[in-house]
């Protein structure tokens, strides 16, 4: 198992031949300046400015319906054309650009993808757990991004700091539900409850998040709880 601090981007970047700039250091945005080779696609309300002459279009992803039954976004924006677009969820954190290989997934926990290239395909799964069921949660979405002939890029917005294990086959870590951001497929998630009692009038339940290996997992050093959330 190994352990490693992700420097958020910081300035002029690049990914895969895509130029990009970070602006800002407590709630950073990003900034591409567009030149009609590619196209990002994002949550739509997470743009914060266009040159106008950057198009923005929308499409509804399959299983729309579930989204907004689980009050998660139905709308996916698309930028194209020539000129600068730059979004941001206006939140503490960093930004962290996740290269995507011909061939690989990655899925990102709900509300913290700010951005993916048009070459990557999109989909998403509603986690359900344990957990769920003895607190009467309703789960959670997780977006996944898929790299066919093309790479691509999915940024993510990390709250507080980034650091990414490895897990080798068969390690198991517990994290706590809302510190993981994302993680690779091949990485399989459960719920794992845990009591805590310091007496006969004294206990409390809560539930961890057991990831196995092998592959990826980026952890956040600040939990988030978002409306549609049940750990």
């Amino acid at each position: 198992m190994e352990f490693r601090e992700l420097p958020g981007e910081r300035g002029l970047r690049s990914l895969d031949d895509i130029e990009f700039s970070v602006r800002g250091s407590l709630a950073p945005a990003v900034e591409w300046i567009l030149d009609g080779s590619y196209t990002l696609f994002f949550e739509h309300y997470v743009l914060m400015y266009r040159d106008p002459n950057v198009a923005i279009s929308g499409s509804i992803p399959k299983g729309a319906m579930k989204r907004m039954i689980g009050k998660m976004p139905i709308i996916l924006a698309r930028a194209s054309g020539r000129g600068r677009v730059a979004l941001g969820r206006g939140a503490a954190g960093e930004i962290v650009g996740v290269p995507i290989a011909p061939g690989q997934t990655l899925e990102v926990r709900e509300h913290q993808f700010l951005a993916a290239t048009d070459t990557l395909s999109y989909g998403f799964t509603r986690v359900r757990g344990l957990a769920n069921l003895l607190f009467g949660g309703n789960g959670f979405f997780v977006d996944t991004f898929h790299a066919g002939r093309e790479a691509g890029v999915v940024w993510v917005h990390v709250h507080g700091n980034a650091i990414e294990v490895e897990l080798g086959p068969g390690e198991h870590l517990d994290v706590e539900p809302s510190r993981w951001c994302y993680k690779d497929p091949s990485v399989k998630m459960t719920t794992v409850p845990i009591n805590v009692s310091a007496g006969l009038f004294a206990s409390s339940s809560f539930a961890l998040n057991r990831f196995t290996g092998p592959g990826r997992v980026g952890l956040q050093t600040m939990g988030v709880y978002l409306e549609t959330d049940s750990p």
